[in-house]
């Protein structure tokens, strides 16, 4: 009876004691720090709930009410949304360095994935090393221009997978249509796989690039979903979503196969082996910095992790871009046309459509 009454008296005053804390965070404590205008929040969960199913509309509306800046508090993580281009260009070229850290997710803790990551370290001497070498082997023109041959090939493969599977579908009394969006998702795929290792990681003969291509797609799915204990961060250690705990058993194995192919290649380098043209594992295994504000050398996690991220960073955003991009065409045919003339023009019909002819 004692314990009931107790716990009587016990919730009202717990509850009490945190909307006492919430309206306190509210308000600042008496902090002169200002915020932008944004609606107000629930206690604990914040406006997690005002999003809707479509966040992107929600933040128009609330851009009529609020204005081009908006404060929302997520769970426990305050948010800024900014929809205006001027103060984007404020906040990301005039104060670039205070915005450059990045909120890492919790599935991408797994194997302390962020802390060896481009994209997800904090901004700093490794990050900056990661960063010149990403730029020098991927979006210099020289480099451009030395691995043109690769692009061609993967973009014939495509072409070739198109024409094979509308084929399959006519020869079974089908209208001939294919799902572009995966074979620019294997494009990409293939593509990255190219650069960075120098194989065709989808060939039909390789059992490893095809379980390597299975278990990205489950760490994408994982990446980009929605996880309680980001916002709620106390829920953490209990992972109600089970999301940490897949993600390690699918990177377990991601992990595994990457070390394999800078296993491969380090046994290849030992024995004395040279390559025609390096690829990007040659450039990370080859590097040497001076040990103090940069290491001497990335360890193989290092490596295996930067591996994994480029697949992330050049497959889904690159086939996604392509896909809206024909999306888009296809809704106005109008602009269709204009591009197949263009194209005609240009190119011509007898011949296919090359890099130069976009110079």
């Amino acid at each position: 009876m004692e314990s009931h009454t107790l716990l009587v008296f016990t919730f009202p005053a717990a509850l009490i004691l945190l909307l006492f804390i919430w309206t306190k965070a509210k308000t600042g404590g008496g902090s002169a720090t200002k915020r932008p205008p944004g609606p107000t929040g629930w206690p604990l969960v914040g406006n997690m709930f005002d999003l809707g199913d479509m966040p992107h509309q929600t933040m128009y509306k609330l851009k009529a009410k609020y204005g081009p800046l908006l404060w929302l508090q997520l769970g426990s993580v305050n948010t800024m949304v900014v929809q205006s281009p001027k103060v984007a260009a404020e906040l990301f070229k005039n104060h670039d360095v205070s915005f450059a850290d990045r909120k890492v997710p919790d599935a991408l803790t797994a194997f302390h994935f962020n802390e060896s990551a481009l994209s997800m370290n904090t901004f700093g001497a490794y990050w900056r090393v990661l960063r010149r070498i990403s730029s020098m082997e991927f979006l210099v023109n020289k480099r451009m221009n030395e691995t043109e041959d690769i692009r061609r090939k993967c973009t014939d493969n495509m072409v070739r997978w198109i024409e094979e599977e509308a084929a399959a579908s006519r020869a079974n009394g089908g209208p001939g249509e294919v799902q572009l969006n995966r074979l620019l998702f294997l494009l990409a795929f293939n593509l990255v796989g190219n650069l960075m290792l120098s194989r065709d990681l989808l060939d039909t003969k390789s059992m490893e690039g095809k379980e390597f291509f299975d278990c990205m797609n489950k760490i994408l799915e994982l990446a980009g979903t929605p996880n309680v204990a980001d916002f709620l961060p106390f829920l953490k250690w209990l992972d109600p979503m089970n999301i940490k705990r897949t993600m390690v058993r699918d990177m377990t194995k991601t992990m595994k196969i990457a070390s394999k192919f800078v296993k491969e290649r380090i046994e290849e380098k030992q024995a004395g082996k040279q390559r025609a043209k390096k690829d990007f594992l040659d450039v990370l295994l080859e590097y040497e910095g001076d040990g103090k504000d940069v290491p001497d050398k990335f360890t193989v996690h290092d490596v295996n992790v930067v591996i994994m991220e480029m697949f992330f960073a050049g497959s889904e955003t690159t086939s996604i871009s392509i896909e809206w991009g024909f999306t888009e065409l296809l809704r106005n045919p109008h602009c269709m046309k204009k591009v197949q003339e263009e194209i005609d023009q240009v190119v011509g019909l007898n011949r296919k459509v090359e890099e130069s002819d976009m110079d």
